[in-house]
């Protein structure tokens, strides 16, 4: 134990540098994911084929074949066509293509479940479609699938280990440049599940807060019945 809290203090910084990469990721791969993915969840609603087939094809190559063959696709084949990318973006990209084509399903699903009747009426009151889903279905659609989308960034923070294989120098590659050093792989992967579990951990608790702070019913109290003894005392039969 004594040998684990040495290591802690002497290179628990080193690792929280990447752990700042992996947050980095995380949140740039989170935001380009939830923008491609509702479009991409608007385009798959299309009647026109030749914009829904397209997009069905992506959805489900991405999602039926390994992240980290794509993120090595990406890596190592996007420079023999000209387009040549560092590993942190080329990271950033297989994140977020692979996280939208899941993130597409959800918005889908949020947006089919808004009332069919909301959006005639707004259409009848001559909001245009671009309107009608900025002040209608998207707010409704975003507080719907908040939880859903809490939980794929949370997965998110986790599958950052995997652009390791590319040599961005997020946390498990900080690790194993640790462990190359120490030769205390035991101690070195417990500090980096450490610090894995309190960024999970954070996150959750961000989600629900926001939750909360976006559906404000859920924290009114429900009423309650005042017993028997009560209502002989007077009491009224519910709570203002």
């Amino acid at each position: 134990m004594s040998v684990f809290w040495s290591e802690l203090q002497e290179y628990f910084p080193f690792l929280l540098k990447g752990a700042e990469v992996t947050l980095q990721l995380s949140i740039i791969s989170m935001a380009f994911g939830m923008i491609l993915g509702f479009l991409t969840a608007v385009g798959r609603l299309s009647d026109k084929k030749i914009i829904r087939w397209p997009l069905e094809a992506y959805v489900e190559i991405w999602r039926d074949t390994p992240l980290i063959v794509q993120l090595l696709l990406i890596y190592f084949s996007l420079p023999e066509l000209g387009i040549v990318l560092s590993a942190f973006w080329a990271g950033v990209l297989g994140l977020t293509l692979n996280l939208s084509a899941y993130l597409s399903e959800v918005y889908r699903a949020a947006i089919l479940a808004v009332d069919q009747g909301q959006k005639a009426a707004a259409l009848s009151l001559g909001m245009s479609p671009f309107q009608m889903y900025r002040r209608l279905i998207i707010p409704q659609a975003f507080v719907a699938c908040l939880p859903t989308q809490g939980g794929y960034f949370i997965a998110l923070l986790k599958d950052c280990s995997l652009v390791s294989f590319i040599s961005v120098n997020e946390l498990l590659r900080h690790a194993t440049i640790m462990i190359s050093n120490t030769f205390d792989s035991m101690n070195t992967y417990l500090m980096v599940a450490i610090i894995y579990f309190c960024m999970s951990f954070i996150s959750a608790r961000c989600v629900s807060w926001l939750e909360r702070k976006l559906t404000p019913s859920r924290n009114k109290k429900p009423k309650i019945k005042p017993t028997m003894s009560e209502m002989s005392e007077g009491a009224p039969l519910y709570d203002d």
